[in-house]
């Protein structure tokens, strides 16, 4: 099986590098790398969740010849979901299973609205109250210069993304939330149950925003779990 991880704004794919080594051998972690950052920084980032679905979409479709799963942190959530939707559309196909992090459900306003317009100093002290940038780099004046036009365009693909209303999901969907955090509360969590006429299950760990990294082996062992139950399903097909 694949496992699709997605990053949150500012990430790249090495987010999610140690994961193979923690999760079963059965599953072929495949780091999605988008435009703007990595090997990729040459290339303008994404400003719309339509435009950037459309090319993943395109791009994905060879890799969906065996079972697959979606995995997305904070706007890697948003695009796991809207990629999910896409996919069912165009190829009638869904993921074994859907894991979303850290992002509230999407048909509740975003309550970050407008950030990426913020004048500089203001965007970058937004950016230091979320705890996703570490200090270093925020103080760091030549690498901020390199990296914040990518981390205000992933903010412009978030802030400006309007939910549009289609059936459920019928898939089996798991949310991980933090325990500390304050942008995507355990009530903003509890929303995505209505996404889907599958199992729903939702986790709470320690953490704020970015628990992915606090708690990345607690994470970690309830994604694999989760894993197994679905391979061995997939086997039993």
């Amino acid at each position: 099986m694949r496992l699709f991880c997605f990053p949150y704004a500012g990430g790249g794919s090495l987010i999610y590098r140690q994961w193979a080594k923690h999760l079963p051998s059965t599953i072929e972690v495949v780091r999605a790398q988008l435009p703007g950052r990595e090997s990729r920084l040459k290339e303008p980032p994404f400003t719309r969740v339509e435009s950037l679905i459309t090319e993943l979409t395109e791009a994905i479709e060879p890799f969906l010849d065996k079972p697959f799963i979606f995995f997305g942190h904070s706007m890697g959530g948003l695009i796991s979901f809207e990629l999910t939707r896409r996919v069912q559309k165009e190829f009638g196909l869904l993921p074994a299973h859907l894991f979303i992090s850290a992002y509230k459900a999407p048909h509740l306003p975003d309550t970050l609205t407008g950030i990426y317009t913020l004048p500089e100093p203001e965007f970058i002290e937004e950016v230091r109250r979320l705890n996703g940038t570490p200090n270093d780099v925020l103080e760091h004046r030549e690498l901020m210069r390199l990296v914040l036009p990518l981390i205000r365009s992933d903010f412009e693909l978030c802030n400006t993304y309007k939910y549009v209303p289609g059936p459920p999901l019928y898939c089996p969907l798991t949310i991980f939330g933090g325990l500390e955090d304050k942008e995507a509360g355990k009530q903003d969590l509890e929303g995505w149950r209505q996404h889907t006429t599958g199992p729903f299950m939702l986790h709470m760990l320690p953490g704020d925003h970015f628990f992915i990294d606090k708690s990345r082996h607690v994470l970690l062992r309830l994604i694999s779990r989760y894993l197994e139950i679905t391979c061995r399903k997939a086997v039993q097909l």
